[in-house]
Order: structure tokens, then C-alpha cells, then sequence
């Protein structure tokens, strides 16, 4: 694993960064056969004194991110790589699920539903505050459900792997998911 650990407001002392890579580097079992994982560490200290670490391993077909505040940064540790592994194992579980469902069942047929409607043009002025680039992994729609749930997002842009096109799935306010279809 390959570690790229900074601080904000904080000095990323050498038993801090041992620490990280300790504690995140427990996870390389999980990792194999995967090649040059990279694991971004953001530690951040607050003016109240609250610690953050914020934990991104972009994989080919997963992006693991978690983040966690506490008062003791070694705690923080200790529980964003608890949640980290928590991630893991319910992906894991549920690419074996898959995986037997699919030997089961020579064609699975999964309803999709129809497109949604385009929000209509404000005459207002938008601010973009932030840009985010990733790359668009091919998939099915309920592992990109899976992708949006473990990131806690309430939506999440993907290739659809059947057709090849821009897929969004996102999270109804029913609590149910919806998909819409580039076309």
C-alpha cells in the first residue's frame, strides 16, 4: 500500500504516520491481487480541538472513503479503520451474493425504472464551489447503490455495464432508489 498522509493544522509527526500505516495497512489482506493501492489520509485538527481523518482507497471497480472526528486522533484512527473494514466485508458479501446468485440464474432481470424529468433552468445565478473527477466504472445498477450507500451519498454516476451508457442512481426521499438513464 502506498500512503499519501497530510495534515491540516497539524504536523504529521513520524509516530502519527507510523500509526496510520499500521492501523489502514491491517486492511492489505483484503487487497489481493490488487496492485498499487493507494491510500489518501487527510488528518485535520479543529479549533475546538476535535481531530478529523478523512480515508479515500480508490480501487477499479470500488471507492472506499471514510471519515470520522474525535477528540484523540489515535481514536479516530482506530475507528476509521473499524468503518473501513465494515465497507469492505459488506462489499465483499455482496459480490459473493451476486456472484452465486448469477451461477444460479443464467439471466438476471432486474426492473428498471423509466427516466426522470429534467429540473428546469432558473433565471438565478449558481456558484460551483467545488469540482469533483472520477472515473465512470462500468457496473450494474445495484452495485452502484451499493457505491452511493458506502459512500453516503445521495446519489452516484456510473457506466452501466448492459449498455455502455451514463447511468445516475439516486436515493428518493420514500427512501426507495431511482435510476436515470442517459440516452
Amino acid at each position: 500500500m502506498m500512503y499519501n498522509v497530510r495534515g491540516e493544522n497539524l504536523e504529521v509527526t513520524p509516530a502519527l504516520r507510523e500509526y496510520v500505516e499500521k492501523k489502514i495497512g491491517k486492511l492489505e489482506r483484503y487487497f489481493d491481487g490488487t496492485e498499487d493501492v493507494h491510500v489518501h489520509v487527510n488528518l485535520k485538527v479543529y479549533n475546538d480541538g476535535q481531530g478529523k481523518i478523512e480515508v479515500t482507497i480508490p480501487m477499479p471497480h470500488l471507492l472506499l472513503r471514510a471519515e470520522e472526528r474525535h477528540e484523540d486522533m489515535y481514536a479516530a484512527i482506530d475507528l476509521v479503520t473499524d468503518k473501513l473494514e465494515r465497507q469492505i466485508r459488506k462489499h465483499k458479501t455482496k459480490v459473493n451474493r451476486k456472484l452465486r446468485d448469477r451461477e444460479k440464474e443464467a439471466k438476471l432481470a432486474a426492473p428498471v425504472p423509466s427516466g426522470a424529468s429534467a429540473a428546469e433552468n432558473n433565471e438565478e445565478e449558481f456558484e460551483i464551489v467545488r469540482t469533483k473527477h472520477f472515473s465512470l466504472k462500468p457496473m450494474d445498477s445495484e452495485e452502484a447503490i451499493l457505491q452511493m450507500n458506502l459512500l453516503g451519498h445521495n446519489f452516484f454516476i456510473f457506466t452501466n455495464a448492459e449498455t455502455n451508457r451514463t447511468n445516475i442512481v439516486y436515493r428518493r426521499k420514500d427512501g426507495k432508489y431511482g435510476l436515470i438513464e442517459a440516452n
